[in-house]
């Protein structure tokens, strides 16, 4: 019997971070390797990524990383494992495209060289397993999902995936394909779970781009439209939308133009007219009806600049009356205040908003029909849902146990989890590292839980710094204490709580230079103590406490 072991090393209780090493014998086969973008609670943090130490550790295992989409959830974290495990990536051609962008941008992996460009007809054999694809339906061409064919049955990895009849040839799902997967046998099914709990019917393509049509076609002003970057699928929609009411398309945003670029270049972008996009510079050429101003960005991105476009922030474009603000991208549940808070932002400015979801229900995830029908055409024996939060992974569980799924052989995974299959079944046996890994400019992992707690104390109750100078030797205080305070109190209004603070550093400080055995670390605790208990008195705040404590013979700084 072949040893298989399936690991979630993100992907899962979580929304983004897609990476899943499916193990056979002595191979393992990486399927995505995505990053997800910061909560609020992640004061400062770029992004996040999965954590890749059983990856390196068995690094001489690891066969190719297999990707199912030009998502970032998908292949944002590429750059940083392929940093560590220099193995080959395998996708489809613009898969590929956009995945050389990311690691070609990161300066450890610029000269990375190993992609391999597949399609729904490569099969790659391999000592213990046979790799192929199959297409899927996604906001971005080229999907595709993955099967591992094994001794024991094919793993499958759905990747992001919808039903969509209506959908054009580059994004068509092949049904019989998958037909033909499931009668050859599935032992196991990784199936996305996005969008598990909503049974409403998601709007297919052809109805999204009437309504993105008839919005643009019918404003008589200039318009907005906010977007993510990589929703190509959307952006083909603005461009058509765009030529078939006359007005020219103008670019912004941090990721747009190389990934137009490179869509076009791959003809998974066309443009209806050659000279449909026209240059920022130019705008004032154009009068307003027949400018439509395409904003995106990661996830958040396009929202956070229309804020700034909203309050005249933004570097080229102000919102002014007469605009009509198009939000076009569907946010996830943290992102709806926000939403909400931009669009009464925009109201001041002068403009108007409409989104994509107020007369559709739009998703590039499939609704329960959907996940039942890919469960009914693989037939699984074990079934593992993937891409959601714990409630969306408990949603898809209770969807498979309907279609005839027994609960024991569904299995609700946490991060590291391992499922090894032994002696004819598929357990839970054991667990491996898997927790955040954080990236904070430059830094990869060098950001931890305390230095998030620090910030988000400073965030909350701001930084209190004492700084003096002593003279060990003389036992005395050459400099009297100096407080400064950030994000706090105000200084010039509270200058009597500023003296008290001088004095109680004075104190302390006086009463440690009579020890007989001098200690810094003594020293800044007492201090850090005091003025925390009297701080907390005046302000029922904490903030962080920082005392700064030179000796004047040595020239010394201790800190």
């Amino acid at each position: 019997m072949t040893n298989i072991k399936i690991i979630p090393l993100g992907g899962v209780r979580e929304n983004g971070k897609n990476i899943y090493a499916v193990e056979v014998a002595d191979e393992i086969f990486v399927l995505d390797c995505g990053l997800r973008y910061p909560e609020d609670e992640l004061l400062g943090i770029d992004v996040v990524i999965p954590d890749f130490t059983y990856l390196v550790e068995n690094a001489e295992k690891v066969a190719g990383v297999f990707l199912t989409h030009g998502h970032a959830d998908a292949i944002g974290a590429l750059p940083y494992f392929l940093e560590e495990v220099a193995a080959p990536v395998f996708g489809s051609e613009l898969t590929i495209a956009l995945a050389k962008l990311n690691v070609k941008s990161y300066e450890a992996t610029k000269n990375f060289k190993e992609f391999h460009v597949v399609d729904a007809e490569t099969e790659i054999d391999y000592k213990n397993a046979t790799i192929s694809f199959f297409k899927t339906t996604h906001t971005i061409p080229d999907s595709l999902g993955i099967a591992i064919k094994t001794a024991e049955g094919s793993i499958v990895y759905t990747g992001d995936f919808k039903f969509d009849q209506s959908a054009e040839a580059m994004y068509q799902t092949d049904y019989g394909r998958l037909a033909n997967i499931g009668a050859s046998g599935v032992l196991a099914l990784l199936s996305d779970s996005s969008n598990s709990e909503n049974p409403l019917q998601v709007a297919s393509e052809q109805q999204i781009a009437e309504e993105v049509f008839d919005t643009i076609n019918y404003w008589d002003g200039r318009i907005i439209v906010a977007s993510v970057a990589s929703n190509l699928k959307r952006i083909q929609q603005v461009f058509n939308a765009a030529y078939r009411s006359g007005r020219k398309v103008i670019l912004t945003g941090h990721d747009l133009e190389r990934i137009v670029k490179t869509a076009l270049k791959l003809e998974k972008l066309h443009l209806p007219e050659e000279d449909l996009l026209v240059p920022i510079k130019d705008m004032k050429k154009y009068p307003d009806e027949n400018i439509l101003i395409l904003e995106t960005g990661r996830m958040g991105e396009p929202i956070k600049s229309l804020q700034k476009m909203a309050t005249n922030r933004h570097r080229n474009i102000v919102i002014k009356k007469g605009d009509l603000v198009y939000i076009t991208t569907t946010p996830n549940t943290a992102m709806e205040t926000t939403v909400a808070k931009t669009e009464d932002m925009i109201y001041r400015a002068g403009g108007e908003v409409k989104t994509i979801t107020d007369n559709l229900r739009v998703s590039g995830h499939g609704n329960p029909n959907n996940l039942q029908l890919m469960m009914n055409l693989l037939k699984p024996e074990y079934f593992i849902p993937v891409q959601g939060e714990y409630r969306q992974l408990a949603a898809h569980a209770d969807l498979a146990h309907e279609v005839g799924i027994p609960y024991r052989n569904i299995f609700l995974t946490a991060k590291g989890d391992v499922l090894s299959y032994e002696k004819g079944r598929l357990i839970l046996s054991g667990s491996v590292p898997a927790d955040n890994v954080m990236i904070d400019g430059i830094g990869v992992g060098d950001i931890g839980n305390i230095v998030l707690r620090d910030r988000k104390v400073l965030s909350e109750d701001g930084i209190f710094v004492a700084v003096l100078t002593i003279n060990r030797r003389e036992k005395k205080i050459v400099a009297a204490p100096q407080i400064t305070s950030r994000g706090f109190v105000y200084v010039k209004a509270n200058r009597d709580l500023m003296q008290e603070a001088a004095k109680i550093v004075t104190d302390v400080t006086e009463k440690n230079l009579t020890y007989s055995e001098f200690e810094w670390s003594r020293l800044k605790q007492e201090i850090r103590e005091h003025l925390s208990r009297y701080l907390f008195d005046q302000t029922k705040r904490r903030p962080v406490i920082l005392p700064v404590i030179m000796e004047s013979s040595s020239r010394k700084r201790n800190y």
